[in-house]
């Protein structure tokens, strides 16, 4: 079983260390990229496939030293990959703000610097602001006020349609001053066949003589509804004839108490009083 830690190694009888030639690759051309571990200092969210990377994240990241300066403070640029879609994200350090400035590949949520800028920002500055976001609402109430004018427009219209509609049936009137209504066909159709049947069962149900034919059942409903008026009549007779229940009274009545030694064959010995 080998060691954990190998501390000596194996060299082969035929080693030679001078045949190994000792080189150098070749310098790195440009700034020196550093890996680093570092978390995101800011919430932002990828151009690529917007992604949204919240403050806190850790990554491994390239650090760059740049030539910029802020009074002689030296400014790193820092190179991460989106977590979804692998897009590069840069972005610098910023001594001036103490914060960090986002270069490229995403956008940041927030920027905080900019508050200070509306907190330092003069009177004339914030009347145009001000007159420039009036503006803004100005265009929203102009478009508003044009959707209102339009749904005005198609109201007059459909009125309008319906007071023609209304008068040309006016003058449709007879003389008389009947209303001439336009049907449709199909509606007429439906009419002529709802006569038809109406007549075709009609004719079905008379006899030859002209009279009305009755159905065994009708005639079996009519004789059993007698027999039910009949019954109803003689049930009514029946109850008034019966004489009227006694009144109840509250009048204690004393129960007469039972023999049990009678019941089981005891007699009782005669007394000698």
């Amino acid at each position: 079983m080998s060691e954990r830690k190998v501390l000596t190694k194996y060299y082969p009888p035929d080693f030679d260390p001078s045949k190994i030639v000792r080189s150098r690759g070749p310098k790195q051309v440009g700034p020196k990229l550093q890996p680093v571990r570092l978390m995101a200092p800011f919430s932002m969210k990828c151009l690529s496939c917007g992604e949204y990377i919240y403050k806190g994240r850790k990554f491994n990241a390239r650090k760059e030293t740049t030539d910029e300066a802020y009074l002689s403070i030296k400014i790193f640029r820092f190179y991460i990959r989106c977590t979804r879609c692998s897009a590069e994200i840069t972005f610098k350090t910023d001594p001036k703000n103490m914060d960090y400035e986002c270069e490229k590949g995403a956008k940041r949520n927030f920027e905080p610097w900019r508050e200070a800028k509306l907190a330092e920002e003069t009177d004339e500055e914030r009347l145009d602001r001000l007159e420039r976001e009036e503006n803004e609402r100005d265009a929203m109430k102009e478009l508003e006020a044009k959707t209102l004018d339009a749904k005005t427009e198609m109201k007059i219209a459909d009125a309008l349609d319906e007071i023609r509609t209304r008068n040309a049936r006016n003058e449709r009137a007879g003389k008389d001053g009947e209303v001439a209504t336009v049907r449709d066909e199909r509606d007429l159709e439906r009419e002529r066949q709802d006569r038809e049947d109406e007549e075709r069962a009609r004719a079905a149900f008379m006899s030859g003589t002209g009279d009305k034919i009755r159905r065994l059942g009708d005639e079996i409903e009519l004789g059993a509804m007698d027999g039910q008026t009949e019954a109803s009549v003689s049930a009514a007779a029946a109850v008034a004839e019966m004489p009227p229940p006694p009144l109840p009274t509250f009048k204690r009545t004393v129960k007469k108490k039972t023999d049990f030694g009678a019941k089981l064959g005891i007699k009782k010995k005669p007394s000698l009083v």
